[in-house]
Order: structure tokens, then C-alpha cells, then sequence
């Protein structure tokens, strides 16, 4: 470990404490009891990083942290603090701390965090030479736009990333709920523990539970779109919960369903909703995050073109399609789309007809019955002959279900045979994860055929 570290504290102890621990891993030291020395040498360019404490007799650390941010862009601050409340935890990721530590520290802990901390101000330096453009230091990021619904995601994340509580993920579906999963992870004192994606199938093993708790050890066991699994798996995962070793693995889910409507429902055990409520993180649907198009377009065809496809870039024209396009399936929809245009594109410059041709058949106007109705319009004359047939009686009780399952296995058997059965494509088109689409395939009894033509 080398560079320059500030150290402000007005604790002659832990000044001497740390500027010992940081001289012999290689580093050198500059401490301070002062704020506004430390602001000073920011300003004069010393140090690659900074370990401050709060309240200091000239100054408060974290108020501090906008002016630093100011004069050093790119400069990490480690804030520790005696007054390690939730809220002060809280203030500093608000305040684009790289780092946050109560007093008293684990002096191993805050050296691991320095480390890395200097390796990150490294690389920084790195990615920001002449020879690399900003488009390759935005793909590397794990999570990409910049509006104030995924700023404030971002807050939230930065303040879980290391809580032992279980988290829930909700979005719709291609709104990148896994990729927050994975970004909890890699950034979480868990990153070098396994990361372990769940889905039905595992729960239903006979050792199931065990081998899961096996290959997470304490890592993370994440239950892919929970609202999912069925009441004997749900009850599988409370038993291996409630039973679960410590240290054991940190538990996450995520559902594009509302569990609080599956549990009023009856479709989701109480026991289990309450056991995976710890901290709920919403993921925004992309319609909700406009501002954000240009730079996730910018980010997939950077890494398509790292893959091989060619630079492209989309015209002005093109954008103003693209961010004016309602897209349903969210970035993984706005993914797929960029990926075709970056194979098929004549030129560098993608135009907006070439934007046009990959959006065609991606409609969002609702499905309209014969004679150009409204396919709502006729389910509903459909409905009120069904309950005219009864006479005035109501009909048997179950008629929600009933009604759902004559609408929905037509509709699946009709989006399976126009994606040649591939359950993949199927499942994307519909806007369904795809153990859901496996599930009402076997609910529903429907037949996959595989045929060789795709539409």
C-alpha cells in the first residue's frame, strides 16, 4: 500500500495510532487536529486520501466532504465517527463518503478500507489518461444513469451495502433488479463470498436448503422473483431461515410482483414476506428515468463494440426515437434493441430509420379483437353474456381464476408458438421472468413444441 493519506482527528491517540499502522503498511502521513489545516492541504493538492473525523474543534468532517468534493474531485474520505448512529451512517453516504466507520474501529477493517480505497484512487487516475474515452470508463460501471430516481437508489444501496438485514428487490421486469443484487455484493465486505442465484427448481431438491447454505457459506443467497415459488417451497425457505448458521449468508430477493396484493391473496405466507422485509429497494422503470436513455445507449454500444461489433453511434434523430419509444421491457428491452442495431447498422452513425426498422413490432397499443375493437371492450361483452347465461344467480364462486386461466393459456400458447418455443424469447416477450413462464406452462398444461423458424 503506498501514497499519501490525511489523517484529521482530534484524538492525539488515534492520529498516533493510525499514522504508526499507515507509515509501516508504506504510506505516508500527514495528521492533523485541525479542519482547516486538513481543508488547506486538500486545497494545496496534498494526499490521495483522507481519514477525517466528524466533529473536530474547527470543523465538522462530514459538512466538510461538499467543500473537499469541490477542490479535489475524485478524492476519497473514510469518515469515522464516535456518534455512529444510523443517521450519521446515513449523512455520510449522502455526502458521497467513500467510506464509513464508528468509533471504536477495528484498525485491521479501516487499513483493508484505506487499501482499497488508494487502489481505487489509482485506477481513477488510470481511466481518466487522454487514451481512454469516457465511454469505457462508463461501462465499466456496475449500474449506469445519472437521474434523481437512480441517485436516490443509489443513496439507499450505499447505505445497505453492508447491513445484516435481508433485502427485497421490486421492479418491473427488465428494469435490472439482479444487477443491484450483484452490485450489493461486489461492493460488500460479502464480495469475496459466493454469490448463489435461487430459483424454484433448487428449493424443490430434497437437499435443496443444505446444498444452497453450502455453496453461499457467507456469501449471498438471492430467491429470483420470489412472488414465484409455491407454498411449499416458501415454506422450505422459512425452515432453512429460521435455521440458518452464524455467520451464514445474507438473503435477498426480488419480485417484479407487489407481495403485499400476493399476500392479501393468500399467494404468499406471512411468515415469509415479514422474514424477507428488511429493507425494500425499488428499482424505476425506464419511462420513469428518461434522462437516462442517452447514457445507457451509449453504455451498450460501448461494450458491443468491445465485443467485436463495430463503434456505433446513434444520430440525433435516432435518440430523440429512442427516448421518445415507451419501452415496456425496460433496459433489458432497450438492451436487446441496441445489440440489433450494432449488428445490422449500415455505418458508424445510426440512423433514424434503422431505429424505426428494430422498433417495428415492438408496439405497446393494446391488442384490439376483430373490426378493429378493443380487446377489453370485447372481453367485458363477453363477460356480461356469461353472467347473463346465469339468470340472475351469480356464478360459482373461483370465477377470478377461471377467467384468467381462459385468457392467459391462449395467450401463452400463441406467444410460445410465434417464438418457435423458445421459452427464452417467450418469456421476454410477454414481459414475464421465465420460471414464472415455466410454471403456468406446467399449471396450465400447455404443450412447448420447438420448431427450427423464428418470427
Amino acid at each position: 500500500m503506498d501514497g499519501t493519506v490525511l489523517v484529521a482527528d482530534d484524538d492525539r491517540t488515534i492520529r498516533t495510532v493510525l499514522t504508526q499502522a499507515l507509515t509501516r503498511a508504506g504510506c505516508k502521513v500527514h495528521a492533523t487536529s485541525s479542519m482547516v489545516t486538513l481543508l488547506r492541504w486538500v486545497e494545496e493538492g496534498k494526499g490521495d486520501l483522507v481519514i477525517s473525523d466528524v466533529v473536530m474543534p474547527d470543523g465538522n468532517g462530514l459538512q466538510s466532504l461538499p467543500v473537499i468534493a469541490r477542490q479535489r474531485p475524485g478524492l476519497p474520505v473514510i469518515i469515522i465517527s464516535a456518534q455512529n448512529t444510523i443517521v450519521t451512517a446515513i449523512q455520510a453516504a449522502e455526502a458521497a463518503a467513500w467510506d464509513y466507520l464508528p468509533k471504536p474501529f477495528d484498525l485491521p477493517d479501516l487499513m483493508k478500507r484505506a487499501a482499497r480505497a488508494l487502489d481505487g484512487q489509482r485506477r481513477r487516475g488510470a481511466a481518466a489518461a487522454p487514451a481512454q474515452s469516457s465511454r469505457e470508463i462508463e461501462a465499466d460501471l456496475p449500474l449506469v444513469g445519472h437521474t434523481p430516481a437512480m441517485q436516490s437508489l443509489y443513496r439507499l444501496v450505499a447505505r445497505v451495502v453492508n447491513a445484516d438485514l435481508p433485502i427485497l428487490i421490486t421492479g418491473e421486469s427488465g428494469t435490472g433488479k439482479t444487477l443491484v443484487a450483484h452490485a450489493i455484493h461486489d461492493f460488500s465486505d460479502r464480495r469475496g463470498q459466493p454469490f448463489v442465484p435461487v430459483q424454484l427448481a433448487d428449493m424443490k431438491a430434497v437437499d435443496g436448503p443444505a446444498s444452497l447454505l453450502s455453496r453461499a457459506r457467507t456469501g449471498v443467497l438471492v430467491f429470483e422473483e420470489i412472488a414465484d415459488f409455491d407454498d411449499e417451497a416458501q415454506g422450505r425457505i422459512v425452515r432453512m431461515l429460521d435455521a440458518m448458521p452464524d455467520p451464514g449468508p445474507r438473503i435477498i430477493a426480488t419480485s417484479q410482483a407487489d407481495l403485499a396484493e400476493r399476500l392479501n391473496a393468500g399467494q404468499l405466507r406471512k411468515d415469509l414476506y415479514f422474514r424477507l422485509g428488511g429493507v425494500t429497494l425499488a428499482v424505476p422503470p425506464l419511462r420513469e428515468r428518461v434522462d437516462d436513455i442517452p447514457t445507457l445507449a451509449d453504455h451498450f454500444l460501448a461494450r458491443a463494440a468491445r465485443d467485436g461489433l463495430g463503434e456505433r453511434r446513434l444520430s440525433s434523430e435516432a435518440l430523440d426515437l429512442v427516448r421518445g419509444y415507451p419501452w415496456p421491457g425496460n433496459v433489458r428491452q432497450l438492451e436487446n434493441t441496441l445489440l440489433r442495431l450494432a449488428v445490422t447498422a449500415h455505418g458508424a452513425e445510426i440512423t433514424r430509420h434503422e431505429a424505426e426498422s428494430a422498433l417495428t413490432g415492438q408496439t405497446t397499443e393494446p391488442p384490439r379483437a376483430a373490426g378493429g375493437e378493443k380487446l377489453s371492450a370485447s372481453v367485458a361483452r363477453h363477460l356480461a353474456r356469461y353472467f347473463d347465461l346465469h339468470g340472475g344467480v351469480l356464478p360459482p364462486p373461483g370465477l377470478y381464476d377461471r377467467i384468467l386461466r381462459e385468457i392467459e393459456a391462449p395467450l401463452i400458447e400463441i406467444a410460445l408458438d410465434a417464438t418457435a418455443g423458445n421459452q427464452a424469447r417467450c418469456a421476454d416477450l410477454l414481459g414475464i421472468n421465465r420460471n414464472t413462464l415455466r410454471k403456468k406452462i406446467t399449471d396450465l398444461d400447455i404443450r412447448v413444441t420447438r420448431r427450427r423458424k423464428l418470427m
